[in-house]
């Protein structure tokens, strides 16, 4: 058993660091974050250099990493900033699907235009009646000869505005047992009549990041937007979840570090009561944890990550290395907050932002709640 990372996979981290060094500025991440803007002008210089899609075939523009490379570059994009890292970490969400399930000519379209970030991508899962619940969707598809109808409403759509296409998951067959059965992913692109977005508004954190909600209205597509097999949408997203809650442990894992780094920076710094803070005993035990928290949650998603690259899919797994790495970068962000004390709570330390930004990784891709009942399922197995 191996726990060392290899020559190629350490030059790729280390290029990703001194990325974020480089193009994070932290006057403009505050900028950015009080204006709900989209740091654009990295994510192109991020697509110029490889950083997005790297785990794409380089067929399609990408560099041929497996899932392990693509989070070692998310985690330290997140480290470097929770904000701007979080907004290049997603940009090309739910492309996965497509490079997955997709026909050639959707990939050979669409994929390349994502690594070379000349388009966003979306998922569009989430209903505004649903939440969580994915087993069965308002939002209807009806094939109306070589074209399928599509209408419905998605809430809560990372990149929503600024996508270029959406793969939504839709009803297409309303009378099948149970439901999501008759679930079916369609590809349908944003300028397609009948499409509109709205912003959701104001969000606690990952405020550069755009998020919507997306309505589609007699929208139109041709049949062979379908994506994979009719039937199986609910199959797929499943299986995308399991790489996909690999990706945002690391946004967390990298948000965690990111705080602690900050937080060490500081303690070294700042003296009270004739000392500096870090000479203080009860500073040191919650820097201990603190990193202890961070390495285990690095532990679970690197593991998590190297599994998925063997072809094993572990949704047991996956789950907890997302819920112990969301966990961890709440926890320690608060910590960080706290060791900086009054300043902690100013914007112009950071810590407070990635305390914000934090809080989301608990949230989309699945709910701690819902990591848990998978995580539970798999312990318990079928009950008689």
């Amino acid at each position: 058993m191996d726990f060392s990372l290899n020559k190629e996979q350490l030059d790729l981290q280390k290029a990703a660091r001194e990325f974020a060094k480089g193009e994070f500025d932290m006057e403009l991440a505050r900028e950015l974050d009080a204006k709900h803007e989209y740091p654009t002008k990295i994510w192109k210089k991020a697509g110029e250099l490889g950083f997005i899609g790297l785990h794409f075939p380089e067929k399609y523009s990408g560099m041929g990493y497996g899932v392990l490379e693509n989070i070692l570059v998310a985690e330290e994009l997140c480290r470097g900033d929770s904000s701007i890292g979080a907004c290049m970490v997603l940009a090309g969400f739910a492309s996965e699907i497509v490079l997955h399930f997709g026909s050639d000519a959707q990939k050979e379209k669409w994929l390349p235009q994502v690594a070379e970030a000349k388009t966003l991508s979306a998922g569009a899962f989430t209903e505004p009646g649903h939440g969580s619940d994915i087993t069965g969707m308002d939002t209807t598809a009806v094939l109306d000869g070589d074209e399928w109808v599509i209408n419905g409403t998605k809430i809560f759509i990372t990149n929503g505005n600024l996508a270029g296409f959406f793969c939504t998951l839709c009803q297409t067959d309303p009378d099948a047992k149970p439901a999501y059965r008759g679930l079916s992913m369609i590809l349908v692109e944003a300028d397609r009549e009948g499409v509109s977005t709205t912003s959701v508004g104001d969000k606690l954190g990952i405020r550069m990041m755009d998020t919507a909600e997306v309505v589609f209205k007699d929208v139109r597509v041709p049949k062979e937007n379908l994506i994979g097999v009719e039937g199986k949408g609910f199959y797929q997203v499943l299986e995308f979840f399991d790489e996909s809650r690999i990706l945002i442990a690391a946004q967390a894992l990298g948000t965690a570090q990111g705080a602690l780094d900050r937080a060490v920076e500081y303690v070294k710094q700042r003296e009270q009561f004739g000392k500096k803070l870090a000479q203080f005993q009860i500073t040191q035990h919650k820097l201990a944890d603190m990193a202890t928290k961070v390495e285990l949650a690095r532990l679970m998603t690197y593991k998590a990550a190297w599994n998925y690259d063997q072809g094993k899919i572990d949704p047991k797994l996956t789950s907890m290395a997302k819920m112990f790495a969301a966990r961890t970068a709440v926890e320690v962000a608060d910590e960080a907050i706290q060791l900086l004390g009054g300043y902690g709570y100013m914007r112009e330390y950071d810590v407070e932002r990635f305390y914000r930004d934090a809080k989301i990784t608990e949230i989309y891709e699945g709910t701690k709640e819902i990591q848990k009942n998978t995580i539970a399922s798999s312990v318990i197995g079928k009950l008689k």
